[in-house]
């Protein structure tokens, strides 16, 4: 039995690294592209926009619908960019232009206070009415320099803990490994199948 779903982002790095994830827990899961209109993110945590989107994605499509919510927290600045990573910059600019300006923040921060965590919140919305969001974390440190062209978003100035390279330059398997998303839908996993009911289909 295969069961279909949405993933409610439009961004292609995003879908790719999670059909990796979720394909050795849930091989029985299709993961749809979503070319629906996104929602207004008006949540004050993770875990009210993740459900948000996947809300809005399982209305528009009818189907079971996964969404994250996902950043970095910097402790030194009490826990942001966090909601607000992906445009703290300002509305339009980039990835780069982000992790840029994160840097220039931490300039004078040493190198014992620039502890940091990625943060990811795995949601699910099911026609039914039924939804889900649990909570997966990366601990580490801010770099003082970019290292790596890999992965996206705020990887290449973050070094994981345990870890001598950044997220930016972990190979893709290594990164599916430790990733504060990857721990996300670890967890989300088992209760997916449950809600879906894969454990009991024939």
């Amino acid at each position: 039995m295969t069961e279909q779903a949405v993933l409610a982002s439009k961004n292609a790095h995003k879908l790719e690294e999670l059909r990796r994830v979720l394909a050795a827990q849930v091989p029985e899961l299709e993961l749809l592209p979503y070319d629906g209109d996104a929602p207004v993110e008006s949540g004050l945590t993770f875990e009210e926009n993740a459900l948000i989107k996947a809300r809005a994605a399982c209305a528009a499509t009818g189907r079971p619908a996964l969404a994250d919510d996902s950043g970095i927290c910097v402790d030194v600045l009490g826990g942001m960019p966090g909601m607000f990573s992906a445009r703290w910059a300002g509305p339009g600019r980039s990835d780069r232009d982000n992790l840029e300006l994160l840097l220039w923040q931490l300039t004078d921060v040493p190198d014992s206070a620039r502890e940091a965590q990625f943060v990811a919140v795995a949601a699910v919305a099911l026609p039914d009415g039924r939804e889900l969001a649990v909570r997966g974390t990366w601990p580490g440190t801010i770099l003082r320099e970019v290292r790596g062209e890999g992965g996206f978003g705020y990887d290449p100035i973050f070094l994981p803990e345990g870890e001598t390279q950044s997220a930016g330059e972990l190979t893709p398997e290594r990164k599916d490994a430790l990733s504060h998303r990857r721990r996300a839908f670890d967890a989300l996993a088992p209760k997916l199948r449950e809600l879906l009911g894969l454990d009991h289909a024939a």
